[in-house]
């Protein structure tokens, strides 16, 4: 977990620490938690401890700041992959308080702060209203129940680019009272879209994934579909030994889905590649 990362929509990723709280049905198969337990370390749960990293960890995005700045590119960098930086711990402030000077000190890197605890933003944080130009301040939303309470804690908050992943997109979402043009400050600046990996994963209805796609399009703020997931909409090999299932689109006719994995459903919707992004740095 570092540079070149493997996630679409990100170039590094930064993890202060590992280990988190399941707090929605995002968060059942959490992919995280999965890759931990892979690798021996058991940090999720209220009672497990958090696993933290040393100085060399904490060096890196002093590194990669200086190969942006060389390069004159900036880099995004996606903090915490495997944790949520404002999941409400005590014995975290202290990694919290040695995250925080970093961002402030690698103005060529923006920083991509996605939670899931949004209403915990303003007590965790140290900017208050005057946000760092190279914060990107997101949240999960994978429902509407969910959009609509996390989405009005996030648009308290004055980031230079705020954000929504809807993913793993488990039904359908409106965002419409939330985007605004991408000249506006008033709303959304961005929203990625996309369906859950795993071989425990629930299908992802293309009518929900498009539907988002639309109302981006409708109101220009940049679209990102990250991936189909483990289930896709096109079967490759033989489809007798392919586990499927069928479901509705928008139009009312029924569409089957196939249990391909990730790299086989790939990430086209509608024949596109989406690749949104908001303006760096904007």
């Amino acid at each position: 977990m570092g540079q070149n990362s493997k996630i679409e929509w990100t170039h590094h990723t930064f993890n202060p620490w590992w280990g988190c709280v399941k707090v929605s049905p995002a968060c059942k198969f959490c992919y995280a938690e999965t890759w931990a337990r892979r690798v021996g370390v058991e940090a999720w749960g209220a009672a497990s401890e958090r696993r933290f990293f040393s100085d060399h960890h904490w060096a890196e995005p002093f590194k990669w700041n200086k190969e942006a700045q060389r390069d004159g590119q900036r880099r995004r960098v996606f903090c915490a992959s495997m944790a949520d930086v404002f999941e409400n711990r005590r014995d975290l402030d202290l990694w919290r308080s040695r995250l925080w000077p970093i961002i402030d000190s690698t103005p060529w890197l923006d920083w991509l702060l996605l939670t899931k605890r949004p209403q915990n933003i303003g007590r965790l944080s140290p900017w208050k209203r005057n946000w760092p130009r190279n914060v990107w301040l997101g949240t999960t939303a994978e429902k509407q129940n969910w959009a609509r309470e996390r989405i009005a804690h996030l648009m308290s908050y004055p980031a230079a680019v705020r954000f929504v992943s809807c993913e793993p997109l488990l039904g359908p979402i409106d965002l419409t009272e939330w985007l605004a043009p991408a000249s506006s400050k008033k709303g959304l600046n961005w929203v990625i879209a996309g369906g859950e990996s795993g071989p425990k994963s629930r299908p992802m209805n293309p009518a929900w994934a498009e539907s988002i796609r639309d109302q981006c399009l409708a109101t220009g703020v940049p679209f990102h579909f990250k991936q189909w997931g483990h289930w896709g909409p096109h079967a490759n090999g033989t489809k007798k030994l392919i586990d499927t299932v069928m479901l509705t689109d928008r139009e009312g006719k029924e569409i089957q889905l196939f249990k391909l994995g990730k790299h086989a459903t790939g990430r086209r919707l509608g024949g596109e590649v989406h690749d949104g992004f908001p303006s760096a740095n904007s």
